[in-house]
């Protein structure tokens, strides 16, 4: 036997059975997210740490945002790719300015943001707040959409004021600058177990939110024209994380980790605030409602069907 022939034919067997360079090929994908730490706008966090996004294919670049202004904003200048929670009034007043902005899904549908005082406020609810200072993330995001309807719904006058991520708005309302501060779970649940605060009001008070979907995932358009497929995947693994978070326990360890809380924490942070059926990207609810809102709260000149907005949103076909 000639074994030199025969070491190069088995050489050459093994190399053309290894994946090819394209194989091991990882796509970047860059994430503008509204609110750190944030059960729901973790998903891509998590699943990164959790190497779902990989499987597909897939490397997420992800930045940090104040809210959901900020976020849409970083998707229109097209310095990311896909933005993660973007205040559904918000995103539909940019597309309807012409912005290239497109819908890829639901982030969140009903709201676990709460709105809360220091202990010894004397303001019980929110009729109280007229005249007093209220918290909301950034212009455009949801929670703004959410205190413009606290205001309808109550009668009261409070001075709505921008304040940031739950962290920064913590601080000004421990300090007296501002009197009635927003947050959203884990953050916060220390300070309530310390007896620090307590909640005066949650987004689900609102009887339309609770079927209401108040956060977009979106998309710059002109990405969504030229990686089609790159974008089924990210959903596609968006779908798979959120399924992995409420059924692993890894999970809890994992996202306890990355929000810097207890395990107990981020399992309460889940189970009672946030129902998957609150994370599920596919469906998005009660349109008519957050179309009617954003004309009332002048996020758009006239009001608007579904069936106008309809080419705003691109669902993505699940693959395997």
């Amino acid at each position: 036997m000639n074994w030199s022939k025969y070491f190069a034919l088995v050489a050459i067997v093994l190399l053309g059975s290894l994946p090819g360079p394209s194989a091991f090929a990882q796509e970047t994908l860059k994430l503008a997210i509204g609110q750190r730490g944030n059960w729901d706008t973790s998903v891509p966090e998590l699943g990164q740490r959790a190497g779902i996004f990989k499987k597909r294919g897939l490397n997420l670049e992800l930045v940090y945002t104040q809210g959901g202004g900020e976020t849409q904003q970083a998707v229109i200048s097209g310095s990311v790719d896909i933005g993660i929670a973007a205040g559904a009034a918000g995103v539909i007043s940019a597309y309807v300015k012409g912005a290239p902005v497109r819908v890829l899904g639901a982030e969140t549908t009903g709201a676990a943001d709460y709105w809360y005082v220091p202990t010894a406020s004397p303001i019980k609810t929110l009729a109280d707040t007229t005249g007093k200072t209220m918290a909301y993330s950034t212009n455009g995001s949801s929670t703004h959409s959410i205190v413009l309807e606290f205001v309808k719904m109550s009668g009261a006058k409070p001075k709505l004021t921008a304040t940031g991520g739950p962290a920064a708005t913590f601080t000004q309302v421990m300090s007296g600058q501002i009197d009635v501060g927003w947050s959203a779970p884990p953050f916060g649940l220390e300070a309530m177990e310390q007896g620090k605060i307590r909640i005066l009001a949650r987004g689900n008070d609102i009887p339309s939110i609770k079927g209401q979907t108040v956060r977009f995932v979106i998309v710059n358009a002109g990405v969504l024209d030229k990686r089609k497929e790159t974008i089924a995947k990210f959903m596609q693994a968006y779908r798979e994380t959120v399924d992995w978070m409420y059924s692993s326990p890894q999970a809890m360890t994992i996202y306890a980790e990355f929000a810097k809380v207890t395990e107990a924490q981020a399992k309460r942070t889940r189970d009672e605030f946030f129902s998957k059926a609150m994370l599920d990207p596919d469906k998005i609810l009660g349109l008519e409602t957050t179309l009617a809102e954003a004309y009332a709260g002048k996020f758009i000149p006239s009001p608007m069907t579904r069936e106008q907005i309809a080419p705003m949103i691109h669902i993505q076909t699940p693959i395997k």
